[in-house]
Parts: C-alpha cells; structure tokens; sequence
C-alpha cells in the first residue's frame, strides 16, 4: 500500500525497562517527509511528546526528556523507544506523519498503539544449595553448578577460599569445571550471585 503506516496495537513494558513503539513505512518516491509527532493521550488530555521537523527532533513534554527517541539514519522507521519507563507512561501512543507530495498536497496517516507499563516483582537471589561436599578420584572430570532463582538479570561469580581467608575468584559462569582434577583443587568453593 501506497504511505500507510503499519505498527502493533498493543506493546507491554516492564517498569524501569525499555520499550519500542514500532511505526514504519516504506518510503516512495515523490513523497516526502514534512513532520513526524509523537502524541500521548493519558487521563482524556492528549499532549505532544516528539516532533521532527525540518528544525530538527523536540521533545516537547519534560517528563520524556532524555528518556525517548526515533531512529535518525533509517528513512520510513519513526519508531519511538522509551527508556526508564514509569508506571504513568501507561497510555494511548499515537504516531503521525505527514509528507508532502511533488504537487505540494499535504498526506497525513496515523497510527495508535496502546502502552501498559506493569510492574514486576523484584526478588534477591536466592541460591539453591547443591551435594555439599563432594569427593572425587583424581584425574575425573567434575563440575561445581550454581543456580539462583530471582529478578534476572542474575550475574554468578565462583570463589575458591585459601589460608588467611583470602577468595581467589575462579569464574564468572554458574558453572565452574575440572577436565582433570588434582590432589591440589581439595578445598573450599562458593558461589555469589546477584542482580539489581
């Protein structure tokens, strides 16, 4: 179809997170793009977030200053990304574009998308103890898992504890691995996990 905008109708984003308001076209020739705005209706106002004219890109409502932005090299993506997303950015999003045709006529299309913002429990990680002291044969292979469950993402970092009480940090991974285990890897290991 000749300019029609095409979108989704519905985008859910997590409290704190991002969130990308897709509005895209396919640019034609002897088309071209006057202004492209952004609105939002919340609470039966309306109000102006984004517009891009030929004096450049505005963001109109300080509450999404900083916060939102369109693609700037990609002709036919007015795709508006929201950051730091809050409960109140909840909403009917609209897109508009207009573009003026070689004979100077004026064509407007628009496009809606209807924007919940929830709020995900946030849980510390709680880490699952595994076989608690194991004994192996030098020379096997073995493998120390770590898992956590909580608000991802979780990052697991494994230690090893030596005399003084020092901690050598062994890996990074959930998993810590021995091809070929030596008299010298009998010790003391423990993980630590954690997220936001």
């Amino acid at each position: 179809a000749l300019l029609d905008l095409s979108g989704v109708h519905q985008v859910k984003g997590t409290w704190m997170g991002s969130a990308t308001l897709p509005c895209t076209y396919t640019p034609s020739e002897g088309f071209t793009q006057q202004t492209l705005s952004w609105s939002v209706e919340r609470d039966y106002s309306t109000s102006t977030i984004f517009r891009r004219d030929d004096s450049g890109d505005h963001i109109l409502l300080s509450q999404f200053r900083d916060r939102v932005s369109v693609p700037k090299h990609s002709p036919g993506d007015a795709s508006l990304l929201i950051e730091n997303l809050e409960i109140p950015d909840s909403g009917h999003y609209t897109c508009q574009v207009i573009w003026r045709s070689e004979n100077n006529s004026l064509i407007t299309k628009e496009m809606t998308t209807m924007v919940k913002v929830v709020k995900v429990a946030v849980t510390k990680p709680v880490i699952r103890a595994g076989k608690l002291g194991l004994t192996v044969p030098a020379g096997a292979r073995t493998s120390l898992t770590c898992v956590a469950s909580g608000s991802p993402p979780i990052s697991y970092r494994w230690f090893r504890s030596t005399p003084g009480g020092k901690a050598q940090l062994l890996s990074r991974q959930s998993e810590l691995a021995w091809d070929n285990l030596q008299l010298s890897d009998t010790g003391k290991y423990y993980c630590e996990a954690e997220n936001r």
